[in-house]
């Protein structure tokens, strides 16, 4: 049901736009306002729809509360002068309705105030689905959990949760696995990056992605960059540039 307000200095208008909305079945009449602020505290108070507004209605004007009401409902001027026509339409005002109006012109004006008041709603629950296929999305993003590694003559596979850090090498990544193994892998240490999981692996420096699990001890450096120690007995630096990733790192983040 469409929640309706009449903002109007005379009561003849009220009564005129109450007669007029008699047949529209999907519209609900509230208690008219004549003065600005009430028109304003009304609209936000009952979730107004659609307003006539009488451009020069007592308090803050038409003009003035328009800008004000456009984001909350549909506003349709109504007033004796056509000199504010311009002005209206600039606040993006659905129609201006000229006193008195005939019934054949209040009906177009309303039923185009229902179809922007739709198309509105529409495009929320457009801009909605849009968000919703947005968030699935990335909480269906998955990581690899196994490494494809082309040695000459056969393909290695390798568990993820067995490797404890990775080093660049050229175009190369070395692979290093908890067990003491290493292996080398025929793609970018960037590239791999994209492929693992960040709560597990973390870019320490421009060469090194490191287990974050693996890590035992830290030590800052006099340049600023750490030291960082993993379970293996392996010593790697977390450089400058990255050490906004060291609360991640120690598990505070």
């Amino acid at each position: 049901m469409l929640k309706v307000l009449v903002a109007d200095r005379e009561v003849i208008v009220h009564e005129t736009i109450a007669r007029l909305l008699e047949n529209e079945t999907d519209a609900e009449m509230l208690p008219g306002v004549k003065e600005g602020q009430q028109a304003l505290e009304r609209c936000r108070k009952y979730q107004v729809d659609i307003i006539f507004l009488d451009v020069e209605i007592p308090g803050i004007n038409g003009l003035e509360l328009a800008q004000a009401l456009t984001e909350i409902c549909q506003v349709i001027f109504i007033s004796s002068h056509k000199g504010y026509a311009l002005d209206a339409f600039e606040l993006n005002a659905v129609d201006y309705l000229l006193k008195p109006f005939e019934p054949k012109r209040f009906s177009r004006a309303f039923n185009k105030a229902k179809i922007q008041l739709q198309t509105k709603q529409e495009n929320k629950v457009l801009d909605m689905v849009s968000l919703m296929r947005h968030l699935m999305a990335n909480q269906e993003k998955t990581y690899k959990n196994r490494l494809v590694i082309k040695d000459p003559g056969h393909i290695r596979l390798i568990d993820v949760d067995q490797v404890n850090y990775i080093t660049g090498a050229g175009n190369y990544a070395d692979v290093h696995m908890l067990e003491g193994k290493h292996y080398l892998h025929r793609e970018t240490l960037t590239a791999l990056e994209k492929q693992l999981d960040p709560k597990e692996f973390l870019r320490i420096h421009r060469s090194t992605i490191i287990r974050s699990s693996s890590v035992s001890e830290l030590y800052p450096n006099d340049n600023g960059d750490y030291t960082v120690i993993i379970k293996t007995g392996e010593q790697l630096t977390l450089s400058r540039r990255n050490k906004n990733k060291l609360e991640q790192l120690i598990g505070l983040a």
